[in-house]
């Protein structure tokens, strides 16, 4: 009988494989970053780029991200650049996000014309929403809106279900203005509502549109379901009023005005409208509450930014209501007399004496400006700017 024998396989020697020393710390600098552990983490980014020689570019990367959160823009700027110099012909992951930093960079030193360049590469290496809203946003802060309707189309078509996109698109329609493209914008603004049905940002900016397009009823649909989804919103509630006064409930739309002044604490327009509309209706005492409210509201904005603007033709519907009203003090509303095109919307909003304060068109005006406060992309005054979803 053949002994059986129990032997030991010997294996070959297991080769323990690390990391690149270039990358050896990079999940740990990730898991820092986006539990917003900057200390730690740029303490990392430290070693890694002792370690390294400065050649880690994700470690570079996270510290132009830190650096521009923490308002170091120009800083940021060149962490950024030296990104994209270490690794130019890569066409994905970081390197392509190093171009689209770059460009929100010179973006905030308002250098659009960098801006729009970095990003067009980010774009040619690797489509991105975000890249698409911050491209269209640059040609908006540049003063081409049409360059910026024409980034937004091209967003939409690479990215269809995105809601944002479609409802930047379509206020942009809106703004442009004429029939096709009100409808144009409608369409936009519902295929997002489509593909989004509770989110109240589409909702308002969908009632806002039919506003502009004096179809009330529509709006009072889309505004009432805005507000069944969001309802601590006072703008929102001005809007409403604004469609129920045109659909001549006055008792309706008093208690939306009410409610609106109510919620809201910074918005100036909120209270303008509504002292227009208790003026329409006989209550002076009540206008005159709202005005000067207004006014305080102004004065605050006023004092905490030195870059606050109030639209030129809701100063001069201002004014016609400080003078309705006999003000004497408006020292709020008082603008430089260079602003001769501001003068000239005001002496053609006093052609037809005898109108009344709020109008359809003066309260739309009103209303439209009234979205742009309080929100954090900057577009043309007088349009709303899209809700961020």
């Amino acid at each position: 009988v053949q002994d059986e024998r129990i032997t030991r396989i010997k294996l070959p020697p297991t080769e323990i494989k690390f990391l690149p020393i270039v990358e050896r710390r990079n999940w740990l600098i990730h898991q820092h970053y986006i539990r917003k552990d900057y200390d730690t983490c740029k303490m990392i980014i430290k070693e890694q780029l002792q370690e390294t020689t400065g050649m880690c570019e994700y470690a570079i990367y996270v510290q132009a991200l830190i650096l521009r959160l923490e308002g170091k823009i120009q800083q940021s700027l060149e962490l950024f650049q030296s990104c994209a110099i270490l690794n130019p012909g890569i066409t994905d992951g970081v390197f392509s996000a190093s171009y689209h930093n770059l460009g929100v960079c010179y973006l905030f030193l308002k250098d659009y014309k960098h801006a729009e360049e970095q990003l067009n590469i980010a774009l040619q290496l690797n489509k991105h929403d975000k890249t698409f809203m911050m491209l269209g946003k640059v040609h908006l802060l540049a003063g081409d809106t049409d360059k910026a309707i024409e980034v937004y189309k091209r967003a939409v078509e690479f990215s269809p279900e995105n809601t944002e996109l479609l409802t930047t698109l379509g206020l942009l329609f809106l703004q442009v203005g004429g029939t096709f493209l009100l409808i144009t914008a409608i369409s936009c603004l519902k295929r997002a509502h489509y593909l989004s049905p509770f989110d109240w940002k589409v909702l308002y900016n969908l009632g806002l549109v039919h506003l502009t397009m004096q179809q009330y009823a529509s709006a009072f649909h889309f505004l009432s379901a805005a507000i069944n989804l969001n309802p601590r919103m006072g703008e929102l509630y001005m809007l409403l009023a604004v469609a129920l006064t045109n659909l001549e409930d006055v008792e309706n739309a008093t208690r939306s005005y009410e409610q609106a002044v109510t919620l809201d604490q910074s918005n100036p327009l909120v209270n303008l409208n509504f002292a227009i509309f208790l003026y329409n209706h006989g209550d002076k005492k009540g206008a005159l509450e709202q005005y000067q409210e207004m006014e305080r509201k102004v004065n605050l904005l006023r004092d905490s930014s030195s870059s606050f603007e109030f639209d030129p033709e809701l100063m001069d519907m201002a004014q016609k209501m400080g003078a309705a009203l006999q003000v004497t003090e408006n020292v709020v509303w008082t603008k430089p007399a260079k602003d001769s095109k501001s003068k000239s919307n005001s002496a053609s909003a006093t052609k037809t004496p005898g109108a009344p304060l709020g109008t359809n068109q003066a309260l739309g005006q009103a209303m439209s400006s009234a979205a742009s406060y309080n929100k954090n992309i900057q577009l043309p005054a007088g349009m709303p700017p899209p809700l961020q979803t």
